[in-house]
Formats: structure tokens, C-alpha cells, sequence
């Protein structure tokens, strides 16, 4: 007997036949196909409901493979398939089970089908996969309203779920469930409430519009972290589809997340680089995949080891992490926009107006160079903040709604343009310049400030796509000279040359 369930390596999920088989021998019940220990424990599981459903299963040897044989086995979701197939053998349930449903869940002992880390992309696999239907036990923390187009099944007990193969009960399925409205985002953080700082926030405002990358560079005190910490309020809502990745995501790190706001993670700077980028025995999302679609946000940002940071390459790059262990090989998605924020000298009064700096130059030079050159051309804007004088008149502050609605409007005309849901933080290069080309004056200007400040191919490019998020803010159809001007000085910061002798040059 054959009964389809899915598993899952990373986020991508594969067809698995649970195979069923009656042996003469000694009354046990075995289970091959790389099961691991969860697996393996699930013949206690099932036996046990099935007991209790009143199917005695250890009067002859059963057999259960798990097909295809040489994919390592990682999750009790296969509980409820097993349990169906040996039932199906004992003859327990004498309807055929077609090829296209699959049978996902975990079994109590009295019968009972709970849900396990990583159901949701399982059903979203499922679909993929060819499946029509799936039987699963029910998660209050599915977005119902984004699954309207899976067939779903919701069954409580093995009992519901044979009672609904024989016609006898219909269950709740996908389609009954009433539409849910995803509640208004609650926070008490709003750019109206920060004095100050208006260069920092339109940069931040430009990050937002075109998925750009942040290192915020300043004394203590200054408003770093409540920059940082206010940044969510900004930016557009996920769309479906990024909701349901996001989700997945949170599921298979066993994290509550059940709104559409995006992500914000903010690991501390002790944190290791398998929590930061992910792995473990059984490789699991980390802080860069959990962030996806949404910020990682890294406060003292030189504190975190070298070693750390330069793992950041990767997704910085490419929007995703591969994680190689011997068990398996698995790739999560890491689309962020990465906020860095740290002091200017181990003091951290370097350039200050007001304390006098106590560190030598080597010193500071030293603390900056933590941050690799490889880590600082991958960041998009440098910001030097200065230390707000709150005794001032405040000039007229903007609401963090006001802001959002120029964001969406400026992601809306990415979208428009480039055909799909991408900004100018990540579309290919190629498909940017034949969009927005520069003009032959503009490039002969980019190339004479690169060869001042010593600008690496990579930063030319990223000056390029700020200048065009800087036009789709301003509402302009090409990269205009102020907008690229404007582009150019996110790159510089105010300590100028020296600053850039101290980083190595970036």
C-alpha cells in the first residue's frame, strides 16, 4: 500500500511515498528509508493510535518505507500517512486513496493530529507538487486568507480523517473559512516623535523606497538606535506572497510571526555565526533568513567578529544562504535591507564637538577596520550623525504615515518599470541601465569621484541605483544630475578623506 505525504530539505518540498507492507515474522514494526530519530519514534506514535483507535497492529511484521530512499527523513509529519497505510493493509479502510492527496501531521498516542514546524511550507509545496487535496491538522497561525487556492483538509483525530475517506463526515476545508483582515500595525515608535536628524531620515527614506543597505555612524547618544527601531514604521506592508515565505520561514524556526508588517531582527553583537546565518545538526533558518523581506538591524556593529560579519557576503549579495552540512545541503531565502550602526572610535567620540576623543589614531583605525572592505562596499548609504541640540526650535516633523505613502508610491513605480515585485536595490544591473540609462556627461562625472575617492565597481553601481530611487522619489522618469549628485554624497560622509584613509580606502 501507497499513501503520498510531503518532506521538506530547507524550503523546498519533494513527494514522499510512504510504503506499507505485510511480513510473516516476528510481530514488529520497521521503518527504512533514512528515517532519523523522530522518524524512528514515530512507530511508537502510531501504534499507539492506532490502538486506540481500535487497530492492533503487532501480531505480524510491518514494513514501512519512506520513498525516495536516499533522502534523509527529518520530521514526524509523516505520523498520519503511515497511520492511514497500515490501515488501508489491515484493511481497516477499504476505500482507495488516490495518489494525488497527501497526509500531513504528527499523531498523540490517543489519536490526536497535531501540527509540526514547517506545515506551512509543506501545504505551499503541495500544491506545486501536483497534489489536489491535503489532510492536516489545524494551526490557528495559517494565513487562511492567502491559501484560498489549496484544497486543504483540516482533521483533528485519525477517527475524522478515515470518517472523511469513507464519505461519511465532511470536514471544514480552506474554502469555509471566512476571510481574515490583517489588524492595523501597532506601534509606538513614528518619525514625528525624533527632533532632528533630517538628512538621516530622508536617507532612510531612499533605503526604504529602493531596498537599500544603511551603516549609521555616530557618537553615543545620537539616535542610532531609535533611527534604527523607527525604520519599520515606513516601510510598505508584504504583499501576499512575501507574507506566506515569511511565514514559512518562522515556521521552520519554530518563531511566532502572524502579521503582515515586515520582519525586524536585531541579534546582539554576541551572537554566533551559525545564529546569524544558520545551520545546526539539522540546518535551520538564522537571524539573515529570518529578517527576510524585512530589516536586520546590527547595533555596534564593529563589536560583531570579523569572521561573522564577512558571512554577511553572501546573502548581502545574492538574497539567499546556502548551508552545507553533512546531512544535507539547504538554501533559505535572505532578501533584507541590512541597518549597521556603530561608533566612530572605541570612545566613540571621534569628530566630536563637544568630548574630546581619547583614542590614537592606530587605535581608531583598528576599530574600523573590523568592518571589512568587501562588508563596506556592499553598503549602500554612510551616514555620520552628530549629536541633536534639543534646546533648538524643531523644524516641521513628518509622521512615519506620511513617509510610508511616498515609499509605496516610489516601490510602486520600481514595480511598474521593471515588470515585477523588485526595487532598485536588487534588479540585475544590465536591466537597470537599459531602463535608466546615464547620460555620457553623467557617467563621465561618476567616473571622475570614483577615481577621487577610490570607489570600487560595485559602488559605482550602487550609487547608480540610489540615484534612480532618488528620481522615482522625486516622481522623475530618468536619473537626473541632482539625484545622482545627491547619490554620490550618501557615499561620502563628512569626516571625507580622512574617514576614507581609516577604512582602507572603500
Amino acid at each position: 500500500m501507497k499513501v503520498c505525504s510531503i518532506g521538506l530539505r530547507g524550503m523546498e518540498g519533494y513527494r514522499v511515498q510512504v510504503e506499507v507492507k505485510e511480513l510473516p515474522g516476528m510481530p514488529s514494526v520497521v521503518i527504512v528509508g533514512l528515517p532519523d530519530t523522530s522518524v524512528k519514534e514515530a512507530k511508537e506514535r502510531v501504534i499507539a493510535a492506532l490502538h486506540a483507535f481500535g487497530c492492533d497492529v503487532m501480531k505480524q511484521k510491518l514494513v514501512i518505507h519512506l520513498s525516495p530512499p536516499e533522502r534523509k527523513k527529518q520530521s514526524p509529519m509523516f505520523d498520519l500517512a503511515m497511520a492511514i497505510g497500515i490501515l488501508k493493509v489491515k484493511g481497516k479502510l477499504k476505500q482507495p486513496i488516490p495518489s494525488h492527496i497527501a497526509f500531513l501531521g504528527s499523531l498523540s498516542l490517543d489519536g490526536t493530529i497535531q501540527p509540526v514546524d514547517g506545515m506551512l511550507p509543506a501545504i505551499l509545496a503541495a500544491k506545486k507538487l501536483g497534489f489536489q487535496q491535503v489532510y492536516a491538522p489545524y494551526d490557528p497561525t495559517f494565513p487562511f486568507y492567502h491559501l484560498q487556492h489549496v484544497d486543504c483538509v483540516f482533521v483533528q483525530t485519525l477517527d475524522q480523517v478515515v470518517q472523511c475517506l469513507q464519505g461519511q463526515q465532511v470536514l471544514f476545508s480552506m474554502n469555509h473559512l471566512p476571510s481574515a483582515v490583517d489588524p492595523p500595525r501597532k506601534t509606538h515608535r513614528d518619525f514625528e516623535h525624533i527632533i532632528g536628524h533630517e538628512d538621516a531620515k530622508y536617507a532612510l527614506e531612499v533605503a526604504a523606497a529602493g531596498e537599500h543597505n544603511v551603516l549609521m555612524i555616530g557618537p553615543p547618544g545620537c539616535g542610532k538606535s531609535l533611527l534604527a527601531e523607527t525604520f519599520p514604521t515606513i516601510l510598505p506592508r508584504l504583499s501576499h506572497e512575501a507574507q506566506l515565505e515569511v511565514l514559512s520561514l518562522y515556521q521552520l524556526a519554530g518563531e511566532p510571526k502572524n502579521d503582515s508588517s515586515p520582519p525586524f531582527r536585531h541579534p546582539h553583537h554576541s551572537a554566533s555565526s551559525v545564529a546569524l546565518i544558520g545551520g545546526g545538526t539539522q540546518p535551520k533558518p538564522g537571524e539573515v533568513s529570518l529578517a527576510h523581506r524585512g530589516v536586520l538591524f546590527l547595533d555596534e556593529m564593529a563589536e560583531f567578529t570579523k569572521k561573522t560579519l564577512d558571512m554577511l557576503r553572501q546573502p548581502l549579495e545574492t538574497g539567499k544562504v546556502t548551508i552545507s552540512r553533512v546531512s544535507s545541503t539547504v538554501t533559505y531565502p535572505a532578501h533584507f535591507i541590512l541597518l549597521g550602526a556603530m561608533n566612530p572610535c572605541p570612545c566613540g567620540y571621534f569628530g566630536s564637538k563637544k568630548r574630546y576623543c581619547l583614542c590614537s589614531p592606530k587605535q581608531i583605525q583598528a576599530y574600523r577596520q573590523r568592518i571589512s572592505g568587501p562588508i563596506y562596499d556592499r553598503i549602500d548609504i554612510l551616514l555620520s550623525l552628530e549629536v541633536v541640540d534639543l534646546t533648538e526650535t524643531p523644524k516641521r516633523l513628518e509622521s512615519s504615515e506620511t513617509i510610508r505613502s511616498r515609499v509605496e508610491t516610489a516601490r510602486f513605480r520600481q514595480y511598474e518599470r521593471y515588470g515585477e515585485e523588485i526595487t532598485n536595490g536588487h534588479v540585475p544591473i544590465d536591466v537597470l541601465l537599459a531602463k535608466s540609462p546615464l547620460t555620457k556627461r553623467q557617467q563621465q562625472l561618476l567616473q571622475h569621484w570614483a577615481a577621487t575617492y577610490d570607489w570600487s565597481n560595485r559602488v559605482q553601481t550602487k550609487i547608480i541605483r540610489l540615484a534612480r530611487t532618488i528620481a522615482d522619489l522625486a516622481g522623475v522618469d530618468s536619473i537626473t544630475d541632482e539625484a545622482l549628485w545627491k547619490a554620490m554624497a550618501f557615499r561620502r560622509i563628512k569626516e571625507g578623506r580622512q574617514e576614507r584613509n581609516m577604512k582602507g580606502g572603500c
